[in-house]
């Protein structure tokens, strides 16, 4: 039996917050540590879709491999707006470049929608209108009822999305929980979110279901990790997926 569980993490090569956030996550997780591979990222729109295609990311992936990690994760969210099959498509490249179990931070959202029984999503991105759209069409496609959707509007790179303030994010979880969803997802994997999560769930009394949280989640459940999980990051790290 090994004695450390190493995750894997795919970043966008602009994203500033996933890392420390992870890191963060998992420093109260005995024997288990996070290791970055980056990509180029840094436009935010459907115009730069390209920017995921999934020949350098399988790169990023197979020098993560390097390290013999456990699980590998893309903590992005681009199967929002590319689809749920590209993302299966890009996990199912990943495992067979590196024989190591692979998930999004979207197929992660979706798995523990499923686990916790929750259909009606209030959705929040920080993305520009069309983009906002494609995600929500996106997650309505799977079965579930997006009964509330915010957004930012934001336009500019995908590195400035890391200085969006967390009130201006909160701001947007506070309009969709008006519709008392079962669940909230903040859709982004650059926000300054992860950290404010226990604060919304108990202000508003939903679970909130953030990317980067989704990321080291889901990676920890397909890692075979059996110890205590993250503790003062909400309510999912009580789910299960193995359940």
């Amino acid at each position: 039996m090994r004695s450390r569980t190493l995750l894997g993490v795919l970043t966008p090569s602009s994203n500033t917050r996933l890392e420390p956030l992870t890191a963060a996550m998992l420093a109260g997780v005995p024997s288990v540590s996070a290791h970055f591979s980056r990509f180029r990222v840094t436009d935010v729109g459907l115009a730069a879709a390209g920017q995921f295609e999934p020949g350098p990311i399988v790169a990023a992936a197979e020098l993560l491999a390097d390290a013999r990690v456990d699980a590998i994760v893309w903590s992005g969210t681009s199967g929002g707006w590319r689809g749920i099959a590209d993302d299966q498509a890009l996990c199912a490249a990943i495992s067979a470049a590196t024989g190591v179990p692979a998930t999004t931070a979207t197929l992660a959202l979706l798995a523990a929608l499923g686990q916790a029984g929750a259909g009606r999503l209030g959705l929040v991105t920080p993305y520009p209108d069309d983009m906002h759209q494609a995600v929500a069409a996106t997650l309505a496609g799977t079965g579930l009822d997006v009964v509330a959707a915010a957004n930012d509007g934001f336009t500019a790179s995908n590195w400035e999305l890391s200085t969006l303030p967390p009130e201006r994010i909160g701001a947007l979880v506070a309009k969709v929980a008006a519709a008392r969803p079962d669940a909230i997802a903040v859709f982004c994997t650059n926000l300054a979110a992860a950290d404010q999560v226990p604060a919304w769930e108990a202000e508003f009394g939903i679970p909130v279901l953030d990317s980067v949280a989704l990321a080291v989640w889901h990676a920890l459940e397909l890692s075979g990790y059996a110890g205590p999980r993250p503790r003062g990051w909400g309510q999912l790290f009580g789910l299960s997926a193995r359940a």
